[in-house]
């Protein structure tokens, strides 16, 4: 089967500067004189032809603290508990693809349990996780 285009399917695009027969001769459709005739200009999305823009006229909202805020890494114990040794670090967590980084804050929390006795060394752990982890007869080491 043969497909065919519909006949107003490719529309040309004006011309411009191509004479005052064209219909956009003289100042080519941009107007006379500022900063929207000249070559170059662009209006940016968000411009709002000189008046407030919405981003300052709508008052903040709320609290940021992005400046001083602790980013962890976050490993459950049900993540944990497939690793085959007795001591966990950040390096063997790393080496696994629990996390992006041995370098980063490592955070544990306590989604899942443990079948045997860990020696889980992290920056942050959840109360959750610290019981689970003594409760299986392993250590919490906090970095």
């Amino acid at each position: 089967m043969k497909l065919v285009k519909p006949t107003n399917a490719l529309k040309k695009s004006k011309r411009v500067g191509r004479g005052n027969g064209s219909g956009l001769g003289s100042t080519a459709g941009r107007g006379h004189k500022g900063a929207g005739q000249r070559s170059g200009h662009k209006y940016r999305f968000w411009f709002e032809g000189g008046q407030m823009p919405l981003h300052r006229r709508v008052p903040m909202r709320g609290f940021n603290n992005h400046n001083f805020a602790k980013t962890f890494e976050i490993v459950n114990l049900s993540q944990i508990s497939k690793i085959k040794s007795k001591n966990i670090d950040t390096e063997i967590m790393y080496k696994n693809g629990l996390i992006s980084s041995s370098f980063v804050p490592v955070k544990v929390l306590g989604n899942g349990s443990l079948d045997n006795a860990l020696n889980v060394t992290a920056t942050a752990f959840s109360e959750s996780a610290v019981k689970k982890i003594e409760e299986s007869g392993g250590k919490v080491i906090t970095q």
